[in-house]
């Protein structure tokens, strides 16, 4: 094992114990930040080796309707579904965001023939909406380096997700009318957008991300892709309801 490859284990190894103790990693040696995306995406992968957590979803975004598209899995323990109580003590830093998800209708074989992007938005077989519980594993957050929150599983926390529906290509994708609630009081309310643009374009990176890696995305896991309200960090407990018109309402009670 070369030294980099030490550097992105204990890394791993940090950010999987605070994931695990609801805590932040204060004063993280400046010689763990990855030097680039793939030594991220490494560290990512050996975060949830050290968790023994399965694969249940997956989060990916882009900061532009142009811009370069990231992701990271999102550990299956960490997905719940409506109705949920998610307990603020777990999170050593909490904010939600309104998003949409889907689910490819048949598995994705990374040693299958490569799939066009075309194939790609054929694969697309539900929708629904969905809350990420956006967090941090690292104290000073988020005025940290990029490639170390790509690290920290892009900043994830949770996910709740709501009731699917069959998939609409007519779908708003781009403004879609968008209602965030906590304990009755609007967060936000009106024509939601996500920096990405059309969420769905970020499907194809994924799968060819997914291919260069060797994992196979299973029919029916989930794939958020990006905030449509903008990132909240609520101060108090109570019941947050989700709505983007067309798609069934989200809610679950944050404690």
């Amino acid at each position: 094992m070369t030294s980099l490859d030490t550097a992105q284990a204990e890394l791993a190894a940090l950010l999987s114990k605070a994931y695990g103790d609801h805590a932040m990693v204060e004063c993280l040696p400046a010689e763990l930040e990855p030097a680039n995306s793939e030594q991220a995406y490494q560290v990512q992968r050996e975060f949830l080796r050290h968790r023994q957590a399965s694969i249940g979803g997956w989060k990916i975004g882009a900061k532009s309707e142009t811009g370069p598209v990231q992701g990271a899995p999102l550990p299956a323990g960490g997905i719940f579904p409506a109705t949920s109580i998610i307990e603020r003590a777990d999170y050593p830093v909490l904010g939600i965001e309104l998003e949409i998800m889907f689910c490819f209708k048949h598995d994705i074989d990374p040693d299958a023939a490569p799939l066009t992007d075309i194939q790609v938005m054929q694969s697309i077989g539900s929708m629904a909406a969905s809350v990420e519980i956006v967090s941090s594993r690292i104290a000073g957050w988020p005025e940290l380096p990029k490639l170390l929150q790509l690290a920290d599983l892009q900043n994830h926390g949770a996910l709740i997700v709501g009731e699917f529906v069959d998939y609409h290509a007519s779908f708003p994708f781009v403004s879609p009318a968008a209602h965030l609630t906590l304990g009755g009081r609007d967060i936000f309310k009106g024509s939601g957008s996500n920096p990405a643009g059309d969420p769905r374009r970020l499907l194809a990176w994924l799968v060819q991300h997914c291919r260069v890696q060797g994992i196979a995305i299973p029919r029916g896991t989930v794939i958020t892709t990006g905030s449509y309200t903008g990132i909240h960090f609520p101060e108090e407990a109570g019941l947050v309801i989700g709505q983007i018109a067309g798609l069934p309402p989200i809610h679950f009670e944050l404690g």
